[in-house]
């Protein structure tokens, strides 16, 4: 299974510091948990949260869940601290804030080069500069550790001054442009957080929107969130059914070398093929997952 196959439909962000909320994540039914040692983290408490999620780590427990470690840039006091620390930690992945170039993911890359060769580096794409260099920090996925994108819409929302409502209307080309350019270079990408946990009806509209943009999950700051989200970016019985339909047609005799058949009365080429074999993996994923 690819990395773009794992199903990451909820991706859970949780203090660091916060013991309590990180024994609770090992039965949450999220498939990423974020231990988070950079927004939800305090300043005297840093050197704490990043010993308490080394800790976690390795004490396990997360079953098949992910488990990525968000640290602090390195352009502050505790970045290179941070990364010291967690390269050997065991976490899936290290999640970067604030990344602005390929340069800038080539430098977490070489902070990263004493860790395991599984260990995947994540970005945050949620600065104005990034946006127009999108293209080119998915690129740096070929000759680096990067395997995925996390938008923040928050920072960015922040950055240029934009009112960040319910519809996130001045942030639609980048939300699209960011599933482009991950999509291009084989990189998963996950939806920035909805702000309104108490108001699940907008947390889900925004999750459908993520979903209708290509997303393969959002991330999230309530486990409330969790059960809405992983129904929204979980495959439909509609889909599935024309998924196993269409692999069906494509492996009877008469379709061998085909390149475009008729299913259901509708032209379907190799694309929907390898668009149908991936649904079927991811649901079988989630189904294993139980």
């Amino acid at each position: 299974m690819t990395q773009t196959d794992r199903p990451r439909r909820s991706a859970l962000y949780l203090p660091a510091s916060n013991a309590k909320a990180i024994a609770k994540a090992r039965t949450l039914p999220a498939d990423v948990v974020i231990l988070d040692l950079e927004d939800a983290v305090a300043p005297d408490m840093k050197a704490e949260a990043r010993a308490a999620a080394i800790a976690a780590v390795q004490e396990g427990g997360f079953g098949d869940r992910e488990v990525a470690i968000r640290v602090n840039g390195l352009d502050t006091s505790w970045g290179a601290a941070d990364l010291a620390a967690v390269a050997a930690s065991g976490a899936d992945a290290i999640l970067v804030p604030k990344v602005n170039t390929p340069e800038d993911i080539a430098l977490y890359n070489a902070e990263l080069g004493a860790a395991p060769a599984s260990t995947q580096l994540w970005a945050m794409i949620e600065t104005c500069a990034s946006v127009g260099q999108l293209p080119a920090i998915a690129a740096s996925a070929a000759t680096t550790r990067l395997s995925l994108f996390v938008m923040g819409t928050n920072d960015l929302a922040k950055e240029m001054r934009a009112r960040l409502t319910p519809e996130r209307t001045p942030f639609l080309p980048f939300l699209s442009m960011t599933v482009a350019a991950a999509r291009a270079n084989g990189v998963a990408v996950l939806d920035g957080v909805c702000n309104e946990f108490r108001d699940l009806a907008v947390f889900r509209a925004e999750a459908g929107q993520g979903l209708l943009f290509g997303f393969d999950g959002k991330t999230l700051i309530h486990p409330d969130q969790i059960a809405p989200c992983n129904e929204i970016f979980s495959p439909g019985e509609d889909e599935l059914r024309w998924a196993e339909t269409v692999i069906s047609a494509f492996t009877l005799p008469e379709n061998a070398g085909k390149g475009a058949i008729k299913v259901d009365g509708k032209m379907t080429e190799l694309l929907h093929l390898e668009q149908a074999k991936r649904l079927v993996a991811v649901a079988k994923r989630i189904a294993g997952q139980g």
